[in-house]
């Protein structure tokens, strides 16, 4: 896994507030651009199968069971 440089503009007044009370910027912005892409990622996730289960209950139950019938003949 590489690194890339991120960086980005804050007010002066709240990087010196960190900065007093010993805050790893870095860090901070680190943890929460990850907790952030994670977020997303379910979110998406959330949606697709959403859609998965729209498309799903098209399918009707003696359909499935023949499929799974057909797929076990064929073993």
């Amino acid at each position: 896994m590489g690194w890339v440089t991120v960086s980005t503009k804050v007010r002066r007044e709240v990087w010196e507030k960190a900065r007093s009370y010993g805050i790893n910027v870095s860090e901070v912005l680190r943890r929460a651009l990850e907790e952030e892409v994670r977020r997303r990622e379910v979110e998406e996730l959330a949606r697709a199968l959403e859609e998965a289960g729209k498309e799903l209950s098209k399918v009707s139950m003696e359909e499935v069971v023949g499929m799974i019938r057909e797929a076990r003949g064929s073993r």
